[in-house]
């Protein structure tokens, strides 16, 4: 068990599922992802950097990416969602589209690689 997974153990029956498919969809598309904690949030790290938090608040679900850009990227596609600098909110009635979901979480793998790349 990781942080993420118990994290996901305390959310209601109702809105779990939800944040799960998050959690799932990233682990099928980005290999060998750990579970930590940034931010004070159950994160998935990707190369020990924070790639998604999937947390339950009172009002809504919500992706935390630890960064904006991956928001900004995904933005045109979530017409109708709240989106703040480094937050996408969505509803168990309204789940983030498929392809929206995907891209916020390869966009954000891309971005670590990135700035490990320019590390080197």
């Amino acid at each position: 068990m990781g942080t993420v997974t118990d994290y996901l153990a305390t959310v209601d029956d109702a809105r779990r599922p939800a944040l799960a498919r998050v959690v799932d969809r990233a682990h099928e598309l980005v290999p060998d992802l750990q579970e930590g904690t940034s931010y004070g949030m159950p994160v998935l790290l990707y190369r020990g950097k924070g790639l998604l938090s999937a947390m339950a608040t009172a009002k809504h679900l919500a992706i935390y990416p630890h960064s904006g850009g991956p928001v900004r990227v995904v933005a045109p596609l979530l017409d109708g969602f709240s989106l703040s600098t480094g937050t996408v909110r969505f509803t168990v009635a309204q789940p983030i589209p498929d392809d929206a979901l995907d891209l916020l979480i390869l966009t954000r793998r891309d971005e670590i690689d990135g700035q490990l790349a320019r590390k080197r």
